[in-house]
């Protein structure tokens, strides 16, 4: 039976929204009127390089990340996003530039969207989310920048035991192929560390 889309839950975002800022009754409906939700269906593209970001996704259900291909054609992981987390490419989202970045579902997956002019919108109706948004481009800058440290500081080793310690509930739902893309390493040689950590006492 098909999925009716106009019956997606908006209740794990506004309770996201809630554990930051708490809401009230009219900035609930704000969001309900402007994210719209999208099922993406596995290996369907949300982004691709050269396009324009168009949107904010949350994710309900399901996992996306966004990766850049080299001209050898290796793939590169920039970030994961399951249930509850966030994706975009922010430059392309906000300077209405082509983005570098592909966005893909690697399951069937579940967004709340929202578009540029609607988040302006809801700023402009409601500066709480002003606030809200601010939060979560320093969270994501924060975490890029931890993870760049950690890439030129961190061993394989030690960055697959940050990712499993990070991300439990993904270490053992992604392919070997997908975490090794993420990590800078081979799917042989991930599987060699994890072979390392279950020798281990």
């Amino acid at each position: 039976m098909k999925e009716d889309l106009t019956q997606a839950s908006i209740e794990p975002l506004l309770d996201y929204f809630n554990k930051l800022i708490l809401l009230n009754k009219e900035e609930k409906q704000l969001v309900t009127e402007r994210f719209q939700p999208r099922l993406y269906r596995r290996r369907q593209y949300v982004l691709q390089e050269g396009d324009i970001c168009k949107h904010f996704n949350f994710v309900v259900r399901g996992c996306l990340r966004s990766y850049i291909t080299d001209e050898k054609g290796n793939t590169h992981i920039l970030q994961f996003a399951a249930e509850n987390w966030w994706i975009t490419d922010i430059g392309s989202f906000y300077k209405t530039k082509a983005s570098k970045l592909n966005i893909d579902a690697l399951e069937d997956t579940m967004v709340l969207q929202i578009s540029y002019d609607n988040l302006t919108g809801l700023y402009d109706q409601a500066p709480k989310f002003n606030q809200i948004f601010r939060v979560l481009i320093e969270n994501s800058h924060v975490a890029l920048q931890n993870r760049l440290l950690q890439n030129i500081s961190s061993s394989a080793e030690e960055r697959y035991l940050s990712f499993i310690q990070a991300h439990p509930h993904l270490s053992n739902r992604l392919p070997q192929t997908q975490i090794a893309a993420f990590l800078g390493i081979t799917p042989e040689f991930l599987s060699r560390v994890r072979n390392n950590q279950t020798k281990k006492p």
